[in-house]
């Protein structure tokens, strides 16, 4: 596909998940970034601290792809042999010392012929990847609207293993004459030596974060992460719209178990988690409230009470609704009826049960706000923004700031919608697709 339409497509992707209200206010930013500051990227994405102390007055740093090239001759590879990738914005000033480390997100693949799909495409194989990554929400240098992590390093991880960074299947898999590789975990592995040795092993301060599947990949990751970095004073890790539940949908079964055993099985990812018991589905084992509970790393919960993908895939999966009586409801919170809104308060409290023994533990952190939205780390609406939702009168980017340095203890937890009036609720034109 020719960059001019990658870029277009993207664009409508990004509009469509905007919504009416966070249009028009992007629509006023864009204008004034586009007089303040086209010029800023004729050279190319620099790091340098921001021009304008103000939100919004200059365009996002556009921030180059790295190929792992050594990562093949280690099986490190994306699900179509590729190698995979990353994207790194060096950190300035006070922050040159910091890294902040982002997992890519991007659901996961269950069978060969969702996988196949996938190869052909940026989350399979880093031959579909843009080769510039806008760097927005917790990865922006800008300090209007990444007060805290603006300056750090920062790098972009690209997901393309299917499996969020956790299969470790020895051989090329063959199936109707299609290779397929499942190597996530390798992935993870080649992908931190690399930055290791560019200065991560010497940082101060290291953040690990992800969102959605990438998410779920911090979860798994996390304590991982820490071991690399025996010399670093201050490691946490912050997961945003990754709390998957392992609930009943409307028609009574469990989908998104059965969708998680055909991952596990597909990728053999069961060894990867010894915490999980013999008797537990594979499935299960991929759950974040299971991942969590050997978790020792100080750990963020970023998460939306109302999370638009699990109200699409977890909780009226396809299938479930045979007489399309959520349609609405799915793409636009507004439009859900008195009962299917009891259905997504009951949702809400299977959320606050799974995240309460962690809310126990000292020095984990959450925020879990009302609104109807999936991933707000890498939103700059929803991040840090005047239309941002707030808890208690801190943005999202506020409350996570406020956690990492100790600033105060940050357990936030919103009323149930629509009781905040500064929720930014998307609404979708249709809904997302799933393989």
């Amino acid at each position: 596909m020719p960059a001019i339409s990658t870029h277009h497509l993207q664009l409508r992707l990004w509009w469509r998940r905007l919504g009416r209200r966070g249009a028009a206010f992007a629509l006023a930013l864009l204008a004034a970034a586009l007089v303040l500051t086209l010029s800023r990227y004729a050279a190319g994405p620099a790091a340098s601290p921001p021009a304008s102390p103000s939100y919004g007055h200059r365009l996002p740093a556009l921030v180059d792809i790295t190929l792992v090239y050594g990562a093949t001759d280690k099986g490190a590879v994306c699900l179509d042999g590729t190698p995979p990738a990353y994207h790194f914005l060096p950190g300035f000033g006070d922050g040159s010392h910091n890294w902040l480390l982002h997992l890519e997100g991007g659901s996961w693949c269950r069978n060969f012929e969702s996988c196949a799909r996938r190869k052909k495409t940026n989350l399979g194989s880093s031959a579909h990847m843009d080769t510039r990554a806008e760097f927005v929400g917790i990865l922006s240098d800008d300090q209007s609207q990444n007060p805290d992590f603006y300056n750090w390093n920062k790098v972009k991880i690209r997901y393309c293993d299917g499996a969020s960074f956790s299969g470790h299947v020895q051989d090329e898999v063959k199936k109707n004459g299609t290779g397929f590789f499942f190597r996530g975990q390798r992935i993870w592995e080649v992908v931190m030596a690399e930055l290791l040795s560019k200065g991560l092993a010497r940082a101060k301060q290291a953040f690990l974060t992800g969102c959605s599947a990438g998410g779920l990949s911090t979860y798994i990751h996390c304590d991982d992460f820490r071991a690399l970095l025996p010399n670093t004073p201050t490691v946490k890790c912050l997961t945003d719209g990754g709390f998957f539940l392992d609930e009943e949908d409307i028609s009574g079964r469990r989908y998104m178990r059965g969708f998680y055993n055909d991952v596990a099985r597909l990728q053999d990812v069961r060894k990867r988690f010894p915490h999980c018991s013999s008797d537990m589905e594979p499935g299960q084992c991929f759950f974040p409230q299971e991942v969590a509970k050997s978790i020792t790393t100080p750990m963020f919960i970023l998460n939306p009470a109302y999370d638009v993908w699990q109200v699409e895939h977890v909780l009226s999966p396809e299938g479930s609704d045979p007489q399309n009586l959520w349609q609405n409801c799915r793409t636009d919170i507004t439009k859900c009826s008195s009962k299917q809104l009891d259905v997504l308060q009951g949702f809400r409290k299977a959320l606050l049960d799974g995240i309460n023994e962690f809310k126990k533990r000292r020095d984990w952190g959450m925020f879990i706000d009302s609104c109807f939205i999936h991933c707000q780390s890498m939103n700059a609406l929803a991040w840090h923004s005047p239309s941002a939702a707030r808890i208690n009168n801190k943005t999202a980017a506020e409350a996570v700031g406020d956690w990492f340095f100790d600033r105060r203890e940050v357990k936030e937890i919103d009323c149930e919608y629509p009781c905040n009036p500064t929720c930014y609720n998307v609404v979708l034109d249709q809904p997302y697709k799933e393989d």
